[in-house]
């Protein structure tokens, strides 16, 4: 499957984004799928999760009430809507599909995802 990550920029705190992620490839609805963000110098991190067909969300605590990760399967397209954005949500953002084998599990490692976008930047002024 390929992705394709949209929406990031350059916003001040306590601003909004939505992040996009397309997918192009069969079987979309099959992947479970997930945020995760990088800084320079340090390790790429889970933000969020879904699972094949949204009934399962998983997020790290520092983002719980403040983003939302969603999915549409009929336009495979993941969403990643983010609120009251802080400097430290800063990073460049990857959207990353896998297989699980259990299909309602959300995997926060990212040696554990087979499919990889090009990332996107968001950047939080204070």
């Amino acid at each position: 499957v390929n992705l394709v990550e949209s929406g990031g920029g350059l916003v001040q705190a306590g601003a909004s984004l939505r992040l996009v992620c397309a997918a192009s490839g069969r079987a979309f609805r099959s992947y479970g799928m997930a945020w995760f963000r990088q800084v320079p110098g340090k390790e790429r991190e889970f933000v969020a999760g879904i699972n094949w067909d949204g009934s399962t969300t998983d997020y790290r605590d520092s983002v719980k009430g403040r983003f939302t990760i969603s999915r549409d399967n009929t336009e495979s397209t993941v969403y990643l809507q983010m609120n009251n954005l802080i400097p430290d949500d800063a990073g460049v953002y990857y959207c990353a599909a896998n297989l699980p084998a259990d299909a309602d599990y959300i995997d926060q490692a990212v040696s554990n995802y087979d499919y990889w976008g090009q990332g996107t930047q968001v950047t939080v002024s204070s």
